[in-house]
């Protein structure tokens, strides 16, 4: 390779390396970049259809960890992000042999859904530019439903949980964390008070 060559193979080498940075800057300000569907795919693109639902859910859940990690979450966020995981768990491989191949009506109930999670993902994100937590909280389990339809239409057969029944386990789950958090505070109030830490019965006051 001679010189001329060489600098026209470096220029184009370094022009690529500047253009993947930029993007990955782009990526970094905006988390949500690069999988948003900028048309509907295919009817018949099974993989393209599964992509999408799965990277939007997994871009939405990861920000609205960051936004709640610093702090303690209700219940109900706590729920949101615990919903989101269930459906994410396992995500079939596109190529999947055991994933049902969809009649018109079916592709067409996919791409209302895909529809559905692009609004949420909207609503989320002006969640967000508000601080928001409870906001996004509801838009991020809203996204969840729609996604976990997207799966149900491919695999009809997996037990896929509901909002109500994950938010039942992580309700008990925090009311019994919050006990805990609650436990020493309850401890120093009846020291204070002349209560003994074992029961509840005063203790006896001097005469003097």
């Amino acid at each position: 390779m001679n010189a001329e060559a060489k600098n026209k193979s470096t220029a184009k080498s370094s022009d690529k390396e500047n253009g993947q940075l930029a993007q990955d800057s782009e990526l970094l300000k905006d988390p949500y970049r690069g999988a948003a569907p900028v048309s509907q795919p295919r009817r018949d693109d099974t993989g393209e259809w599964l992509r999408i639902a799965s990277e939007r859910l997994s871009q939405a859940r990861y920000v609205f960890l960051i936004q709640i990690e610093d702090g303690i979450p209700s219940a109900s966020q706590r729920a949101a992000l615990e919903y989101s995981d269930a459906v994410l768990m396992g995500w079939p491989e596109s190529d999947d042999p055991q994933l049902r191949t969809l009649t018109e009506a079916q592709i067409s109930e996919v791409g209302v859904k895909a529809d559905c999670v692009e609004k949420y993902i909207r609503q989320f994100r002006a969640a967000e530019r508000d601080d928001d937590s409870d906001g996004m909280a509801e838009s991020l389990i809203r996204v969840t439903e729609n996604v976990a339809q997207v799966r149900k239409q491919y695999q009809p057969d997996f037990l896929l949980p509901t909002f109500a029944e994950i938010r039942r386990v992580v309700e008990d789950e925090w009311n019994e964390d919050m006990s805990k958090i609650a436990a020493p505070d309850l401890k120093g109030a009846r020291l204070r008070s002349g209560f003994q830490v074992e029961g509840v019965s005063r203790r006896p006051h001097n005469a003097d």
